[in-house]
């Protein structure tokens, strides 16, 4: 593979990452319509449990919870496909952002096989998987941003991508809070604030490498 192609498999890839993750949660939250899919009540991960059924505090009903655990196995595959092929990186600053790949790919592994209903004695695999894929993620996404030089894209984007980053990491600490307080005032719009600013910077960072020269 040359390096041209092997750029645009890596901003496919990376593009497919978020892609795939918001398709699938589309998909899954329209076909919870009794009572409607909330998407600022509501976790996420509700959309990968069947139900019906009633854990946390939240009544889970997901017909189509298999289309939103293969999104989040394929969304955090995709990643790590991503900046496994990314080239022209200095060799520590791959291997982390490989590093943080890796994780992110695993704990969305983690909540794909283990849903989030609690009913089943495999909450704590689901819930390590989810905090992996939270940290990672907006980790993996400032690490794109600070390599902007190296990757062809302009300096706006990499501090947009480092932005978004911090703004997912502050996030999940409003999430842990609001977790902790057991109130649950708007926890999925909370969570999302975790999870969409990374996946977004995944779009966009392919879309600007696929433009970019090699």
């Amino acid at each position: 593979m040359n390096d041209i192609r092997q750029r645009r498999a890596a901003a496919a890839a990376l593009i497919a990452s978020g892609g795939v993750y918001f398709t699938a949660e589309f998909i899954a939250a329209a076909a919870w319509s009794d009572p409607p899919y909330s998407y600022t009540h509501h976790f996420i991960s509700n959309l990968g449990v069947h139900g019906p059924l009633t854990a946390f505090g939240q009544y889970m009903y997901s017909p189509l919870a298999w289309v939103m655990n293969s999104g989040f196995f394929l969304s955090g595959f995709a990643a790590l496909v991503g900046v496994a092929l990314l080239r022209g990186l200095p060799g520590r600053r791959r291997a982390a952002l490989i590093a943080a790949g890796s994780v992110l790919a695993v704990g969305m592994a983690l909540v794909a096989a283990f849903p989030g209903s609690g009913d089943d004695g495999t909450a704590d695999y689901h819930g390590l998987g989810a905090m992996a894929g939270f940290v990672a993620g907006n980790v993996l996404s400032m690490l794109l941003g600070r390599a902007h030089r190296q990757l062809g894209i302009s300096p706006g984007l990499g501090r947009v991508l480092v932005a978004f980053g911090i703004a997912g990491l502050l996030s999940l600490v409003a999430f842990g809070t609001v977790l902790a307080s057991g109130a649950g005032v708007l926890i999925g719009l909370c969570e999302r604030g975790i999870i969409y600013p990374f996946l977004i910077g995944f779009i966009l960072v392919g879309a600007a490498i696929r433009k970019s020269r090699a």
